[in-house]
C-alpha cells in the first residue's frame, strides 16, 4: 500500500508563502538583452491595455520615453505622476516621487529602469528598493531591466563586453517577480534601430556600434537573457506542479536520471548520462535505491557516487521495498524526462523468480523515455562483494544456526520419549524465527533447510530415513521452508529499517548537540575546540580546526585531542582545500594518498579548514561525506557568527569613535574663528574709521577676501568629507584626458603655488580616464595645496604619470622636509594635521583625496623620499572603452 497523502510540512510552507503574497503587490518585469529592444514600449502597451480594456487604475510613476514620438504617444490618456526635483551640486535632478505614489496608491504603477541609482537625498539609494516599498504597500508594479544589470551575471557581462556595469539589481528581486516577460528582437534589427538613431544620438550610436553593440556581444547577451528567463519560467513550472500535486511528467525542459548501483556497468551509465546532459544542456542526477532486504555497502558503489559528484551530477539515495516504484516516484516528483538504466546481465531465471527491474521501469515509465545502455564489466578496477545486512561477519552465525537446529532435534526426541506429542514441527519453526531475528538472512535460510531435513529424518515415519510415507508431510516441509524464508526476509527488512532509523536519530542528535554546544560559546577558540571534540567522536579521528588568517596562512584554533598536531604534508592538503574551497585528501580525487581529510569551512567565503586524521585508512562513504559537509557548515556558521559579532562590536566602536571625532569639530572652531575674526576686524575698521588711507583700505579689503576664501575652503572640505563618508556622492564619470585635469588643477592653485617650479612628465601612452572630472580634479587641488602648505616658497614640485599593466600610476613629489616616520597612513585620517600644527587647516584634505580615490576604485598612499621630500602615489585602474551604457534607453 502506498500513502498518497500530501506532506503536511510542504502544505504548511505553501500556506505561509500564499499568506505572505496575499497582501503584497505583483511585480512584472519586462526583461531585455540590451538597450533599445523595446522594453519601455512594450510596458506602455500593456499598461494601456490594462487601463482601457480591464479598467485598472494605472499610474505612470516614472517612464523614460527619451522623446521618442511613438513611445510618447502611448503615454497619452494615462495619468502621469509629477517627478520630484532634488537639488544636487547646483543642479535639479528629476526623480521618482515615492511618497506621492504611496499617497496616490493606484492599482498599478509603472517604474521604468529598475537598476537606476537614485540621486543623493532620496529615501532609497536604488530604484529597486522603491519598487520593494510599493509592493509591500500592495501596489502592483510594471518595470524594465536589462540582463547586464543582474547582479550574479555582472562578472560574466564584464568578460563579454569589457565593461563593468555598476548599476545592478540583486538576483532575489528577479527571482521573486511574479512575471518576467522577455522583450526580444534580433541583433540585426537592434543594430538597424541603432543606425536609424532610435536608441542613441548619431555620434553616440557610432561609438556604441564599434564597441558594446558589436554583433557578437549582442548574441551572447541575448543567450544570457533567454537562459535567465527560462530559469525563472522553470521555477514557476516547478512551483505550479508542487502546488497542484502534478505527478505527470511535463517535458518542457530535459532532466536526466541515471540508475546506479555497485555493478561495474554503472560507471559507463554515469558517463553516458553526463555526456547526454552536456549535449542537451540540462541537469542530471544519479539515484541509488537501497532495498529493505539486502544492504549493499561496497567500495565500488561509493566510487560510482563520487564519480557522479565529480561530473557535476546530483547524488540521491533512496530506500524502498520496490526499487522500480521508488525510482519512478522520484522521477515524477523531479519532472524527469529521461531515465538511463543498464541492460540486465544476470540469467533470465532470476527475472522469472524475482521479477525484472528493467521490465518494471519500462512498463511503469509512462511518458518518461527510458534509455537502456549496456555496460562494460571492466569499467572499474575496484572489486567488492555485497554483504547481507544482518549476517555475521564470520561463520559464527552458520555454526550457531546448526547448533540451534541440533538443540531442537534433541528437545524433540526428549519430548517424543515422554509421549506421543503432535506438532513437533513447531520447534523447528521457533528455531527459524530465532535465527531470522538474531542471526541474519543466510543463517536463517540454513536453519530452514536443516529444520526440514531433520524433521523428515527424525520425526516423520519411517524414522531415520529421508523417505516419506505420507504425502501430507510434503506440504509441511514446503510450509516450513517457505515460512523460514519469509521470516528471514521480514527480519532483514526490519533490521535495515531499524539501522536507518538509528542512523538518522544519531545524526540528528549529533547535529543538535553540536548546535547547542556551539551556541553556548562566544569566541573562535572555544568554538573550534568544541567542534574538534565532536568531530573526533563522530568520525573516529583526530580533528584539528584551522582558521584562515588575513595573510592567507592557516593557524590552528582547536584540536581533539588537545595535543593533536599536523605534519607539513597535512598542512599542504589543508591549504589546497582552503584555496579551492573543495574537499581534499583521503578518499577524494585530490591528493588521495594523504592520511588526512581536509574539509573547507565556508559560508560566503572560506573561513578555515577542518582536518580529520582517521584512526583507520578507510575512506569515507558518500553519505558520510554529506554528513561531513553539514557538520562543516554548522561550524562555519558558528565562526561566521562570532566574526560578525566582532565586526558589529568594531562598528559600534567606530560609531562611538566617529561621535567622539565629531566633538573634535570644536577643535576646528579655532580655524573657523580665526578667519571670521580677521574678516570682522577688517570690515569693522572699514566701517568705523573713515580717515584710513587708500592703501590701508585696500589692504583691509584684500585681507577680507583672503580670509573669506580660507573660510570657504575649510567649510567646503568639511562638507565634502561628510558627503563622501556617508556615500551621498554619486560619481558622474566621463572620458577625459589626464593633462586637462592637471591643467585645470594648476590653474585653480596658481596663486597658492606662487613661483614654484613644477616639472610635469606624462607618458604618451596614457589612455583617457573614465572618472568624475570634478572630484578627480579636487584630488590634485588638495595635493598641490598640501604641498604649498608644508614646503617653503619656491620649493620645486614634480609630477609623473605612467601607464602600467591594468592601471595608471601618478606620483606628485615635493622637495620639502618630507614625512615623519610612521605617519604615512595617519596622514589620511580625518582631522590629522601632522607634526607641524602651526600650518593652518582642518586636516581633511588628504582624507578627502583617499575617499575620492576609493570611490573610483583606486588607491592613494604617502611615500617617504629621503632625497626628495614627500611623495603621494595614485593608482587608478584602467577602464575598458567605450563608456558604460548604464541608464541607456530600453
Amino acid at each position: 500500500m502506498t500513502d498518497d497523502r500530501p506532506d503536511p510540512d510542504v502544505l504548511l510552507r505553501r500556506v505561509n508563502a500564499e499568506a505572505a503574497r496575499a497582501g503584497r503587490g505583483k511585480l512584472r518585469i519586462f526583461f531585455g538583452f540590451a538597450p533599445g529592444v523595446g522594453k519601455t514600449y512594450r510596458m506602455l502597451q500593456v499598461a494601456r491595455e490594462l487601463a482601457t480594456h480591464h479598467k485598472r487604475d494605472v499610474l505612470l510613476g516614472i517612464v523614460e520615453t527619451h522623446r521618442r514620438a511613438e513611445t510618447m504617444a502611448l503615454t497619452d490618456g494615462l495619468e502621469t505622476l509629477p517627478r520630484k526635483p532634488i537639488a544636487y551640486r547646483g543642479h535639479l535632478l528629476d526623480e521618482f516621487d515615492l511618497d506621492a505614489a504611496l499617497a496616490r496608491k493606484p492599482e498599478i504603477v509603472l517604474v521604468d529602469e529598475l537598476a537606476h541609482t537614485n540621486a543623493p537625498g532620496s529615501r532609497h539609494t536604488k530604484r529597486w528598493q522603491d519598487v520593494g516599498e510599493l509592493l509591500d504597500a500592495g501596489i502592483d508594479v510594471l518595470t524594465t531591466m536589462n540582463v547586464q544589470h543582474v547582479e550574479s551575471l555582472n562578472d560574466v557581462i564584464s568578460q563579454i563586453t569589457g565593461i563593468q556595469v555598476r548599476e545592478t539589481v540583486p538576483d532575489q528581486v528577479l527571482d521573486r517577480a511574479d512575471a518576467v516577460e522577455l522583450v526580444d528582437i534580433s541583433p540585426e534589427e537592434l543594430l538597424d534601430r541603432l543606425r536609424e538613431g532610435k536608441v542613441y544620438v548619431p555620434e553616440q550610436a557610432k561609438r556604441a556600434v564599434e564597441h558594446f553593440f558589436m554583433r557578437g556581444n549582442l548574441l551572447a547577451l541575448r543567450e544570457l537573457a533567454l537562459r535567465r528567463t527560462a530559469q525563472h519560467v522553470d521555477e514557476d513550472v516547478q512551483e505550479y506542479r508542487a502546488q497542484h500535486g502534478v505527478s505527470v511528467t511535463w517535458p518542457a525542459g530535459e532532466r536526466i536520471l541515471v540508475c546506479v548501483g555497485p555493478a561495474p556497468s554503472s560507471g559507463r551509465l554515469i558517463r553516458a548520462a553526463a555526456r547526454m546532459a552536456a549535449g542537451l544542456r540540462c541537469p542530471w542526477a544519479a539515484v541509488y535505491v537501497e532495498g529493505l532486504g539486502l544492504h549493499t555497502s561496497s567500495e565500488r558503489l561509493e566510487a560510482h557516487l563520487r564519480l557522479v559528484e565529480s561530473l557535476g551530477g546530483e547524488v540521491t539515495r533512496l530506500a524502498g521495498a520496490r526499487i522500480a516504484e521508488t525510482i519512478l516516484s522520484y522521477a515524477r516528483r523531479r519532472n524527469v524526462t529521461r531515465i538511463i538504466i543498464g541492460k540486465p546481465t544476470h540469467p533470465r531465471v532470476r527475472d522469472r523468480m524475482r521479477g525484472s527491474l528493467l521490465d518494471a521501469v519500462v512498463r511503469g515509465s509512462g511518458e518518461i523515455d527510458v534509455h537502456v545502455i549496456s555496460g562494460d564489466a571492466g569499467d572499474d578496477a575496484v572489486q567488492s562483494r555485497p554483504t547481507n545486512a544482518g549476517d555475521r561477519s564470520s561463520g559464527v552465525g552458520y555454526v550457531t544456526a546448526t547448533a540451534l537446529v541440533g538443540a531442537m532435534v534433541l528437545l524433540g526426541l526428549a519430548l517424543r520419549a515422554l509421549g506421543d506429542l503432535p506438532d513437533l514441527e513447531m520447534l523447528f519453526l521457533l528455531a527459524v524465527m530465532v535465527a531470522a531475528v538474531w542471526l541474519g538472512r543466510g543463517p536463517s535460510l540454513l536453519t530452514a533447510a536443516l529444520s526440514v531435513a531433520c524433521y523428515d529424518f527424525f520425526f516423520v515415519p519411517p524414522f531415520y530415513t529421508f523417505s516419506v510415507s505420507d504425502r501430507r508431510y510434503v506440504l509441511t516441509f514446503t510450509m516450513m521452508f517457505g515460512v523460514g524464508l519469509l521470516l528471514s526476509e521480514l527480519a532483514s527488512r526490519l533490521k535495515r529499517q531499524e539501522r536507518n532509523a538509528v542512523a538518522r536519530e544519531e545524526r540528528t542528535a549529533v547535529l543538535y548537540s553540536l548546535s547547542r554546544d556551539l551556541g553556548a560559546t562566544s569566541d573562535p577558540i572555544s568554538i573550534a575546540t568544541t567542534a574538534a571534540r565532536h568531530a573526533a567522536e563522530i568520525f573516529a579521528a583526530r580533528a584539528v580546526v584551522l582558521q584562515l588568517a588575513a595573510d592567507g596562512e592557516l593557524r590552528s584554533l582547536g584540536a581533539s585531542p588537545p595535543d593533536a598536531t599536523l605534519e607539513l604534508k597535512d598542512l599542504t592538503v589543508a591549504k589546497w582545500a582552503a584555496t579551492h574551497a573543495e574537499l581534499a585528501g583521503l578518499g577524494t580525487h585530490t591528493l588521495p594518498g594523504s592520511v588526512s581529510i581536509c574539509a573547507p569551512l565556508q559560508i560566503a567565503s572560506v573561513l578555515g579548514v577542518l582536518v580529520l586524521l582517521p584512526h583507520s585508512a578507510a575512506a569515507h562513504t558518500v553519505e558520510q561525506r554529506a554528513f561531513l559537509d553539514v557538520f562543516c557548515r554548522q561550524l562555519a556558521a558558528a565562526l561566521e557568527r562570532v566574526r560578525l559579532a566582532a565586526d558589529a562590536r568594531v562598528s559600534a566602536l567606530r560609531a562611538k569613535t566617529e561621535e567622539m571625532r565629531s566633538s573634535l569639530l570644536s577643535a576646528v572652531s579655532h580655524d573657523l574663528r580665526t578667519p571670521l575674526a580677521s574678516i570682522t576686524g577688517a570690515a569693522t575698521s572699514l566701517r568705523d574709521d573713515h580717515a584710513l588711507s587708500e592703501g590701508t583700505r585696500a589692504e583691509l579689503v584684500e585681507a577680507i577676501c583672503d580670509e573669506a576664501a580660507r573660510l570657504e575652503r575649510l567649510v567646503s572640505n568639511l562638507l565634502d568629507m561628510t558627503r563622501l563618508q556617508s556615500g551621498a556622492v554619486t560619481l558622474k564619470q566621463d572620458w577625459v584626458p589626464l593633462d586637462e585635469i592637471i591643467g585645470s588643477a594648476l590653474t585653480r592653485t596658481e596663486e597658492r603655488l606662487g613661483e614654484r617650479a613644477i616639472r610635469i612628465e606624462l607618458s604618451p601612452e596614457l589612455p583617457l580616464l573614465f572618472v568624475d572630472p570634478v572630484l578627480f580634479e579636487q584630488v590634485f587641488v588638495n595635493l598641490l595645496e598640501n604641498a604649498a602648505k608644508y614646503t617653503a616658497p619656491g620649493t620645486p614640485l614634480e609630477l609623473y604619470a605612467t601607464c602600467k599593466p591594468q592601471r595608471i600610476s601618478i606620483e606628485l613629489v615635493d622637495h620639502g622636509p618630507g614625512l615623519p616616520e610612521g605617519d604615512e597612513e595617519k596622514l589620511f585620517e580625518k582631522f590629522y594635521r601632522g607634526p607641524n600644527s602651526g600650518v593652518p587647516g582642518a586636516g581633511l584634505g588628504l582624507a578627502i583625496c583617499r575617499a575620492i580615490m576609493e570611490a573610483h576604485g583606486g588607491t592613494i598612499r604617502a611615500l617617504r623620499k629621503p632625497d626628495a621630500g614627500a611623495a603621494f602615489e595614485i593608482q587608478l585602474p584602467i577602464a575598458a572603452e567605450p563608456p558604460s551604457v548604464e541608464g541607456a534607453v530600453p
